[in-house]
């Protein structure tokens, strides 16, 4: 899960210039505006998101609570730049990476906050939590990571469906959801003032995109609605922040993996056929240096993801 490295473009006054790659910091927390922090997270060794923080008059908010180990990451450095409490914490959607460390944050003193779309996907993933048959994700999880199987999952207390906005007068945050993307649960927390946005794994700055709770044609048109916010600092869930040209290659990649996959289609070629073209679809998608990064160990499920959303058959399951 280590990031390609390549090269991007970089949007500078309307137009496409060529830029190198910029590979951030991990686990070097980034200022990107007053009273506003982003950090990296170490997927490599540990598979921690990224999470962000904004200092507000009397607490503080979170953007994503992590692995309970993550969480327990973020915490000091948060206290090393401001002795304000910790009053939120806001998950960009269920996933583990994003919403298991929930339990750390609330004995740190922060609510959870997340689209209702969160708690959903909980409930039907986390199906021994809320009371379903066998185990769900989180016990999945817990066989082989300890900082799981040490806490407990806490799902989200304050939920909300379109907008919650934090605002002290100094600073303002949108908590926004525009629709599927990653998940079905997918919220963005939007600085209007600074013109900065934390994505979620709706966007991401490498080879991340797990695309099995989501849906690649919405996913395109939710990026739209933040595209058109036209933030200048983009803050993904993992892999190194950026500018705008963050979202706008993470979209191209898809509309570049659906055109692919749809000119098979149109070729009435079959599951297997399709299957067996992935290296072929690999190579082309490498040829453009604004999306080369973001094919990795999860582009045949991506294919498959994107060859059954057109109507095709699964795959054929490889012995």
């Amino acid at each position: 899960m280590n990031p390609l490295r390549g090269s991007v473009l970089v949007l500078a006054l309307g137009a496409l210039v060529a830029a190198p790659f910029v590979q951030g910091e991990v686990n070097v927390v980034e200022k990107v505006a007053t009273d506003v922090y982003f950090h990296e997270g170490d997927i490599g060794r540990f598979g921690h998101c990224n999470n962000g923080w904004i200092v507000f008059n009397d607490y503080v908010l979170v953007i994503d609570a992590n692995f309970p180990s993550g969480a327990q990451v973020i915490l000091p450095k948060i206290k090393a730049v401001t002795d304000k409490p910790i009053r939120f914490a806001f998950d960009t959607h269920h996933h583990g990476d994003h919403a298991y460390g929930n339990e750390v944050m609330h004995e740190a003193g922060a609510t959870i906050v997340g689209h209702a779309g969160v708690l959903a996907e909980m409930k039907r993933h986390e199906t021994n939590y809320f009371g379903g048959k066998g185990p769900g994700r989180w016990e999945d999880a817990a066989k082989n990571r300890k900082d799981v199987a040490a806490s407990k999952l806490r799902p989200p207390s304050v939920l909300f469906d379109k907008q919650l906005t934090f605002d002290d007068g100094t600073h303002r945050v949108e908590l926004l959801h525009f629709g599927v993307a990653h998940t079905h649960g997918d919220g963005w927390a939007w600085l209007p003032n600074e013109r900065i946005v934390f994505t979620g794994d709706a966007c991401v700055n490498g080879p991340y995109n797990y695309t099995g709770d989501g849906n690649l044609h919405e996913w395109v048109k939710t990026i739209d609605h933040v595209i058109a916010l036209k933030p200048l600092k983009v803050c993904p869930a993992h892999g190194p922040s950026g500018g705008p040209e963050v979202l706008a290659n993470q979209q191209l990649y898809f509309k570049s993996l659906l055109s692919e996959v749809r000119q098979l289609k149109d070729a009435g070629k079959t599951a297997s056929e399709v299957q067996a073209a992935a290296d072929v679809i690999k190579e082309s998608l490498r040829k453009n240096d604004r999306i080369a990064i973001y094919i990795g160990q999860y582009i045949n499920a991506q294919i498959e993801k994107a060859w059954t959303e057109m109507g095709g058959a699964a795959f054929p399951v490889q012995q």
